[in-house]
């Protein structure tokens, strides 16, 4: 089949080049010149694990192609996915101009029918929306053609994206539109060899599946984070106590591990605009708001840590600090708790002293103009006179790092650890003060 994708982008690229693998002929589309020349040139804008190689092969078959011609990308596929970002405005709503723009380009070049495909995460109502914008557009050309709206929404792990879309756990197809959803039964028919994968259901129902599925995960986080707090002045254990409520197989132990909260491209900004969508209608989600305030106050919790055992005025401290991005195995940034932490400890005049295995670029691009912030280029590097180490992010390069050199190089054997990593009896048989998250 011939797809094209609009954003080249995580998902624009990461559906793109999957599509492309199975057999599929793609035409990623992208208004950034230099991310469609750097796409071209065999790199990629991003980090996924498994995707450069990926993308290098299907390019090299002739299946993967990249371009800033919208006239082209447009006459390319009959299936066109929209794979655009969608912003948070101030208020915390969805800005669905990217979106707008992408559906109202396909009408202003269409010749025929066409499938077009939110795979953005947008609030339920835009495929209407989609929709009017194409008919409007088309209206003004004077022209009459048939297409199909679809909502199809991800579910791409930072990190496991690949393995993710290559074998999904269900594909969601929300269409009212026979002959749109037989192309994307076609289209997804190479994932579901094993069992049937797709659920389909009206446009809408779609839209509120993403935000759904995604404000559940970070109420799970949320409330875990809650619990350890609350397992810290109890005297409990909140690792055990995460044992003891996973092993129930209605509740299961995924997304049940305490830390300094949950942030990337996704949690934050889908809760937020799940409530203003709710607002918007009338509907005060409690809950979610809730989530969402209890997430902001646990990226201060480490903060909180150091305070007590350094006081207010951190002035003359410096700290290590492992790991910056959001979560291991990705580079992304947004609304990583680091940022967080980092601007609240140098706010108190500390200095910080930081190192990721993939995210130091980034995180130069976004925290860089912070004068007492370094970066090291090895894990070891930071610790050297530091009053403590910080881990923020689980990296597997962290988990069992030579404690002894760790020790001889801090200030004093110091850990505040915001994700669990190790075993504290163990650790403070080593000689180390050691803060965890609820233990």
């Amino acid at each position: 089949m011939k797809i094209t994708v609009i954003g080249s982008g995580y998902v624009g690229l990461v559906t793109g080049t999957c599509l492309a693998e199975v057999g599929n002929h793609v035409c990623c589309l992208d208004v950034d010149p230099a991310k469609i020349a750097t796409l071209q040139a065999g790199g990629i804008p991003i980090y996924e694990p498994g995707l450069e190689d990926m993308v290098r092969r299907n390019v090299a078959a002739g299946r993967l192609s990249f371009t800033t011609d919208v006239e082209a990308s447009v006459a390319f596929g009959e299936i066109q996915f929209i794979a655009v970002g969608t912003p948070p405005d101030e208020d915390g709503s969805a800005d669905l101009s990217y979106v707008l723009a992408a559906a109202r380009g396909i009408a202003r070049h269409m010749d025929g029918y066409k499938v077009v495909v939110d795979k953005s995460t947008v609030p339920v109502g835009t495929g209407d929306k989609v929709r009017a914008a194409i008919a409007e557009t088309l209206a003004e050309r004077g022209a009459d053609l048939p297409f199909a709206v679809v909502s199809n929404p991800e579910f791409l792990k930072e990190g496991a994206a690949i393995e993710d879309f290559m074998k999904p756990d269900r594909i969601v197809v929300g269409a009212d539109d026979e002959r749109a959803i037989e192309l994307m039964r076609r289209l997804y028919a190479p994932f579901q060899r094993n069992h049937e994968r797709i659920l389909c259901m009206d446009v809408r129902s779609a839209e509120l599946t993403k935000y759904a599925a995604n404000a559940m995960l970070a109420t799970r986080i949320s409330f875990m984070n809650e619990l350890a707090n609350l397992a810290e002045t109890l005297g409990a254990d909140i690792e055990l106590v995460r044992q003891g409520i996973g092993s129930d197989p209605r509740i299961g132990y995924h997304f049940l591990y305490p830390g300094v909260g949950y942030g990337g491209s996704c949690f934050p900004k889908d809760v937020k605009a799940l409530v203003a969508s709710g607002q918007e209608h009338g509907h005060d989600l409690k809950v979610l708001s809730a989530v969402e305030a209890a997430n902001d106050a646990q990226k201060l919790r480490l903060v909180d840590k150091v305070i007590r055992e350094f006081g207010e005025d951190l002035a003359g401290r410096r700290f290590a600090l492992w790991g910056l991005a959001f979560k291991p195995n990705t580079d992304d940034m947004r609304e990583a708790p680091s940022r967080v932490i980092v601007d609240e400890l140098t706010r108190r005049g500390a200095e910080v002293v930081a190192y990721d295995p993939v995210a130091t670029h980034e995180a130069q691009r976004v925290m860089g103009d912070n004068p007492k912030l370094q970066f090291a280029d090895d894990m070891m590097g930071p610790l050297a006179g530091a009053d403590a180490l910080l881990i923020v992010t689980e990296w597997k390069a962290f988990r069992s790092p030579d404690f002894d050199a760790v020790r001889a190089a801090l200030k004093q054997p110091l850990i505040f650890d915001g994700r669990n990593m190790y075993a504290p009896a163990w650790l403070r048989g080593q000689g180390f003060t050691y803060h965890a998250v609820g233990r």
